[in-house]
């Protein structure tokens, strides 16, 4: 039986904590996703799976007005909390809970809702109850933006840095709902232990339109680009021409 998903991020906390880009994801997806929210001048954002606050932190520097993170790993919340700097602690709240109940959330009360690798921790019924409530909670326009491995990637990769899943016998839509273990790089050599519930293209369409999002979403492939591999040849380059993560944004 493998460990949940709270202690394995309540044991490797201490591998997520930054404050600047280290991890390849904070090179391939992040800044795009943060850009993809566009003018969050003032606005209220709840963060769905925030981690130690990398993102939430990100979107305060951006403007937004107040910003509230939830994650399932208790270790993960109070390194998110430390990180809080003094004039922003009215303006961001960190809770300990998972994504497919949110009750003490009111309806309409959020003009985002980002998840920044959350459902892949999420099999296809929590995918969908999570959904629901973010539908609940999001107002009127509101906007919902999350990111994934892409479905192909551990089908396309092998087992080696600087990212993988490892698939074992599963096919892409037999493995539907299996756990793939796997481990994403970090730039100073450190690997970082990740996993994946798969699903597919289908299954997160799905689920959107189940949950009540009537508006077609925007769907982009994130990969390494021409200027990740200018960057940083040595790390980059093993990824080059190949899906990484799926980015998604949907207006309610």
């Amino acid at each position: 039986m493998p460990e949940s998903t709270a202690t394995l991020y309540n044991d490797s906390a201490a591998n997520w904590q930054r404050s600047e880009p280290i991890l390849l994801s904070d090179f391939t997806a992040r800044p795009f996703l943060l850009d993809w929210c566009g003018d969050v001048q003032g606005q209220s954002v709840l963060d769905l799976g925030c981690g130690e606050g990398y993102v939430a932190r990100k979107l305060l520097e951006k403007g937004a007005g107040k910003i509230e993170g939830r994650d399932i790993s208790m270790e993960m919340i109070e390194n998110a909390r430390a990180s809080i700097a003094p004039p922003d602690r009215d303006k961001i709240a960190y809770e300990v809970g998972d994504a497919t109940n949110l009750s003490g959330h009111p309806d309409a009360a959020y003009d985002l809702v980002v998840a920044v690798f959350l459902f892949n921790y999420l099999d296809r019924a929590q995918t969908h109850a999570a959904m629901v409530e973010i539908a609940r909670v999001l107002k009127p326009g509101g906007r919902f933006i999350f990111a994934v491995p892409h479905p192909s990637l551990a089908f396309l990769r092998a087992e080696e840095r600087p990212f993988y899943f490892s698939r074992g016998d599963h096919g892409y839509f037999s493995g539907r709902d299996a756990l793939f273990e796997g481990k994403i790089w970090r730039r100073d050599g450190h690997g970082v232990r990740v996993r994946c519930v798969h699903k597919t293209l289908d299954d997160y369409f799905s689920a959107l339109n189940a949950a009540g999002f009537g508006f077609m979403p925007e769907l982009k492939e994130l990969h390494a680009t021409a200027e990740h591999l200018a960057f940083d040849p040595d790390f980059f380059e093993p990824l080059r021409d190949q899906p990484l993560h799926m980015a998604l944004r949907v207006k309610r």
